[in-house]
């Protein structure tokens, strides 16, 4: 792939993890972008949780989830992207994700997400994406917090 169009796909990859993470971000009163959200994925992609055992689920469960928890007990999220590793090979990409929420402006958590990607009619979009919790006996990847980096 000549160089001008692998950085154009990594940057559009890129503007793709960017957007989940706003759209996935509120405050009190604030509009929740579920629609970008949800633009991101291909029909039927699955989503899986960080609970065990594992379940997948569809984009609109997880967005109807979400929207309950805002309504609710939920009053403020904000996610913050700490370092993306993405692979890209011609029409496929994974991108691995470090990333923080704060949940009601006091919890704080990590994970690492992983988001399989195809590109079809000259689009990319998420056709899978799986996420764990960080933790003291599972931490966060070095390489994904030194920064952003591309192979």
């Amino acid at each position: 792939m000549p160089n001008d169009a692998l950085h154009s796909d990594e940057e559009e990859i890129r503007a793709i993890i960017r957007r989940q993470f706003a759209s996935l971000s509120w405050t009190e009163g604030a509009a929740r972008g579920w629609g970008d959200f949800a633009n991101d994925f291909l029909a039927d992609a699955k989503l899986h949780p960080a609970a065990r055992p594992a379940r997948p689920i569809t984009v609109a469960d997880f967005v109807e989830r979400m929207r309950g928890l805002s309504q609710t007990t939920l009053k403020t999220f904000q996610q913050e992207v700490l370092g993306v590793e993405l692979r890209v090979f011609g029409n496929i990409a994974l991108a691995s994700v470090a990333g923080q929420v704060t949940e009601n402006d006091s919890e704080t958590s990590r994970s690492v997400e992983m988001l399989l990607l195809v590109k079809s009619e000259g689009r990319w979009q998420i056709v899978a994406q799986a996420w764990d919790k960080a933790s003291d006996a599972n931490h966060l990847p070095d390489e994904l917090l030194s920064g952003a980096t591309s192979r």
